[in-house]
């Protein structure tokens, strides 16, 4: 029985711009490749395979101001540490299934579908055994990967192995909320293949061990199985593939280094719009940044090293800030941009104190203007993107070892070894004090592991990161700490702050109505919302 056609259309060609194997591109390009090619061929899988990467990068960094990038921006700042000025407001009125963007809900089934139709197919096309392993595993860690977020984010999911076909796509339809049991078994089994198959060395753009490991761990940490957390990222850690780099190279310019499980590749060259091997422009580089080119026009221009074209749309906010040791954690020059006037020069060709500071904001604006003079994240600062353009192709690192180090602590915490657990912890906040990812120094260490004390590490190494939302809720913290801390700004001064109040109901996304109405309104889906 097909579960869930409702959600797709059947694809009965692939543009050759969804794959992102460069050298496939090089050889005979044709407009379209056949169904039948990609489900029935070695070199038609391989095909399908890069497609799933080209729509994973849509559905984590979708190029433009959309829907789809409010998908994602909302898990990256509606928590404890944003603060929201303007744009698509976090548990406004929208908060809804009629008005929420169903981007993650719909991109998701359909890319797990696609998934699904490789790893069928894969059963009966001859190949080497090993190669088609290794296929295999990569298209069960995206399915896997995908079916973790769903859950994660909407609470009662559907799922379905079985993929649609011309044949299936009219069957009778059981639209019913899966049990946790079966989610999580469907997820750790796709993981537990690819990790039984995937190396930890892999090209960059490529799911490896590595990933496999990272997401299976955190699937463990939603199951309370901390044994299983634990010894997921113990086994990354110990591996040495992957390790952490100097503070200053981690949001670098090259995003494909030691301490990536993941990066999304970009390259303008091989696009620029989402459907091609390039893919297009993210706007993550504008959305979090301030315009300081707006305060003094007689002073400032548009300056990449300033972040360029900015939006301002959302910042950290003064509790995050409030978390840093301001004069010794390196972390909080280096991931975000200063609000110190004095560090910002006049860069008008001409003015007379060309090179020295501008003039204090402060004066030029007693009122603040939180658009154009905020702390604000530097993080996704692109020093190539062009000074008069919202689009970045900078490559985008969405999975971390810092991370892994931190999951690993609260794991091990919570099987009674601190010892352990402050390890872990520490590496992490050592590396932020010095700049030192070897840095034996413990002047700054944490002698106590407590939940606030790992809640901090982790703001302050990982605000903004896409992982603060999902650790909260998993830890039933999400709307009490929301709504201590998240505040809008609508009139761009700090008397102007209020909180945005998040219900309960609002720890899971609200599916998409148009979705709920096809599937003939089934009980157990947007509990809370109706």
């Amino acid at each position: 029985m097909k579960n869930i056609n409702f959600l797709f259309v059947l694809l009965f060609g692939l543009s050759l711009g969804l794959t992102s194997c460069e050298d496939f591109l090089e050889e005979n390009v044709k407009d379209q490749i056949s169904v039948d090619y990609i489900y029935t061929t070695p070199a038609g899988l391989e095909v399908g395979v890069n497609a799933l990467y080209n729509q994973m990068r849509f559905y984590n960094l979708p190029s433009g101001d959309n829907s789809d990038l409010w998908a994602n921006v909302f898990f990256m700042v509606a928590t404890d540490l944003g603060l929201h000025r303007t744009w698509n407001t976090p548990y406004g009125t929208g908060h809804n299934p009629q008005s929420f963007t169903g981007s993650k809900w719909i991109q998701g089934y359909k890319i797990i579908d696609r998934c699904s139709a490789i790893i069928t197919s894969a059963r009966s096309i001859p190949m080497d055994e090993n190669a088609k392993r290794k296929l295999v595993a990569q298209a069960r860690v995206i399915r896997g990967e995908l079916y973790l977020d769903l859950k994660q984010m909407y609470g009662g999911i559907l799922i379905d192995t079985i993929p649609t076909t011309p044949e299936n796509i009219n069957d009778p339809v059981e639209y019913k909320v899966a049990s946790d049991a079966d989610v999580y078994k469907l997820i750790d089994g796709d993981l537990d293949y690819a990790i039984a198959n995937l190396p930890f060395k892999v090209d960059p753009g490529r799911y490896g061990q590595g990933v496999a490991r990272h997401i299976r761990g955190k699937s463990a940490l939603w199951q309370e199985d901390w044994a299983g957390a634990a010894a997921q990222f113990d086994a990354i850690i110990n591996d040495g593939t992957h390790g952490l780099v100097p503070l200053v190279d981690v949001w670098g310019q090259n995003g494909n280094h030691k301490e990536s499980l993941f990066t999304y590749q970009k390259d303008f060259l091989l696009g620029p719009i989402d459907d091609l091997a390039g893919g297009g422009g993210s706007w993550l580089s504008s959305v979090f940044t301030h315009r300081t080119y707006e305060l003094n026009a007689s002073e400032l221009i548009q300056d990449v090293a300033y972040g360029g074209q900015a939006l301002g749309w959302f910042y950290p906010n003064n509790y995050l800030k409030s978390l840093y040791d301001q004069t010794n954690d390196l972390r909080f020059k280096t991931y975000y941009y200063s609000d110190n006037y004095q560090d910002y020069k006049i860069n008008v060709p001409g003015h007379p104190r060309f090179g020295q500071p501008i003039t204090n904001p402060a004066i030029a604006a007693p009122n603040g203007n939180y658009r154009a003079w905020h702390w604000s994240l530097k993080k996704y600062h692109d020093t190539e993107k062009l000074p008069m353009t919202s689009n970045s192709y900078k490559d985008y690192m969405y999975y971390r070892l810092a991370e892994t180090y931190l999951l690993a602590s609260e794991a091990h915490h919570n099987l009674g070894n601190d010892t352990k657990a402050l390890a872990y912890l520490n590496k992490v906040r050592r590396r932020g004090y010095t700049g030192n990812p070897e840095s034996t120094v413990t002047t700054f260490d944490l002698t106590a592991w407590t939940l606030n004390n790992y809640l901090d590490e982790s703001a302050r190494e990982l605000a903004f990161e896409n992982n603060r939302w999902f650790l909260l809720k998993r830890l039933g913290l999400l709307v009490e700490r929301q709504n201590l801390y998240f505040r809008s700004s609508p009139s761009g001064t700090l008397a102007g702050e209020v909180p945005l109040r998040m219900t309960p109901a609002m720890v899971n996304m609200p599916i998409p109505q148009s979705q709920i109405d096809l599937m003939g309104k089934p009980a157990g889906f947007n509990v809370g919302y109706n």
